[in-house]
């Protein structure tokens, strides 16, 4: 994805377990076949300038990563949510009884929601999740729509009667690759 300053590509993996997870990328970083092919693709130097892995747990109303797969071309909009400590819960609250239906209402295809399982990843404060849009300019208007809808209006002042839920929201859009497993 290009997000106006740095090529980037993101993905995600599914394990069993935090040491499924570990076991298996031990097992992938020595196995000779990948020694090669980084060696190979390294040759004329990194490729890779920065890794960042955040492990996710999902939340009780997420969806599977796979709906609408292979109806045609999509867009992918990874969203990152921090809230004022303390109000992540009550951002859960209002994705589960208002927004994701709002979503639906307004043709944004929601995905995967989940929260970072580490501390210092923002386990107590952060909301990342995924949307599928037909295209950009989709999802501008949709956007557009479900913020002046009268249901979104109500569900957003009455959640925050006490103070905002969001400080600071994060978007990028992704394009899949031609080997991602999600188009």
């Amino acid at each position: 994805a290009k997000d106006g300053s740095a090529d980037k590509l993101v993905y995600l993996l599914s394990y069993p377990s935090r040491d499924a997870a570990k076991a298996a990328w031990k097992s992938f970083s020595a196995d000779p076949v990948w020694q090669d092919v980084r060696k190979k693709t390294e040759a004329n130097g990194k490729i890779v300038a920065k890794v960042d892995s955040v492990y996710l747990t999902p939340t009780d109303y997420s969806k599977s990563m796979t709906e609408g797969n292979g109806k045609g071309a999509r867009v992918f909009e990874l969203r990152t949510y921090t809230t004022p400590e303390g109000k992540l819960d009550a951002l859960d609250a209002r994705f589960r009884d208002h927004t994701l239906a709002l979503f639906t209402k307004h043709r944004i295809t929601s995905l995967g929601y989940f929260h970072p399982a580490d501390a210092d990843k923002g386990a107590s404060n952060k909301l990342v999740y995924f949307l599928a849009h037909a295209s950009r300019e989709a999802a501008a208007a949709s956007f557009k729509a479900f913020v002046a809808d009268p249901a979104w209006i109500k569900a957003r002042d009455a959640s925050e009667k006490n103070g905002s839920l969001v400080a600071k929201l994060a978007s990028v859009f992704l394009t899949p690759t031609d080997f991602s497993a999600i188009k």
